[in-house]
């Protein structure tokens, strides 16, 4: 089923060389049409090592989370796929774990499917303190203000193309994740998570390793979720 299905992926990176060939050797090829890899302003050979890789390499330089997964999906509008799938760059996520993302969409049972780390697994030492309270916290609102489910705000992720459209985000930073599931249930699409896992990173994280990143990308996401209440 999900082979007869149009999947391409979006992978936004910033300083990400030493990871972004074991990610892109993982994907599973048989069921993606392209990678699209958007260099958001890399010092390294991020961008070499993706079009290494077979990857469609597109470069951002204006930093910000969101304004590059936004850059990588303007790249998909001239042949739009039927799903995209966003996964970081950092191998924390299993890029063989796609196909679970993407069947509940394949077998129309989805529009957005998460990847939820709090039900799958995590290996020892992968996530810090901070970053699970966080994780526990903002969820935690979310369900409270807009009655879902919702059990994590993982960067992996599969949505149906023309669902993504109708959402319009607009967040060009930390919270365009957390803009997609609250614009995505307010709207009434169907919404599900499956448990993926989470493994230690490769190379220094961006957000959890930065105290002031960290503090900067918490209140974003929290600005975020009160600015859609109501």
């Amino acid at each position: 089923m999900i082979g007869v299905m149009v999947v391409d992926v979006v992978i936004p990176v910033l300083n990400e060389e030493r990871a972004l060939p074991q990610v892109l050797a993982e994907l599973p090829s048989s069921l993606i049409r392209q990678v699209v890899v958007v260099d958001n302003g890399s010092t390294d050979r991020s961008a070499e090592v993706a079009r290494d890789g077979g990857a469609r390499v597109v470069s951002e330089p204006r930093r910000g989370y969101g304004r590059a997964v936004w850059t990588g999906i303007c790249q998909l509008m001239s042949d739009p796929p039927e799903v995209v799938v966003f996964i970081d760059g950092d191998a924390a996520d299993d890029p063989t774990e796609l196909s679970r993302l993407v069947e509940p969409i394949a077998t129309d049972d989805a529009d957005l499917v998460i990847g939820s780390r709090t039900t799958g697994r995590i290996a020892e030492g992968a996530m810090p303190l901070a970053q699970r309270l966080g994780n526990l916290l903002v969820p935690l609102i979310i369900r409270a203000l807009y009655h879902t489910e919702t059990t994590d705000l993982g960067p992996f992720r599969a949505i149906r193309w023309s669902s993504l459209m109708e959402l319009k985000l607009i967040d060009r930073g930390f919270g365009i994740t957390v803009e997609m599931q609250i614009k995505a249930a307010k709207r009434g699409l169907r919404v599900v998570e499956v448990p993926v896992s989470y493994r230690a990173r490769i190379g220094e994280s961006k957000i959890s390793g930065n105290f002031k990143v960290a503090l900067t990308a918490a209140l974003k996401i929290l600005w975020t979720v009160a600015k859609y209440a109501g």
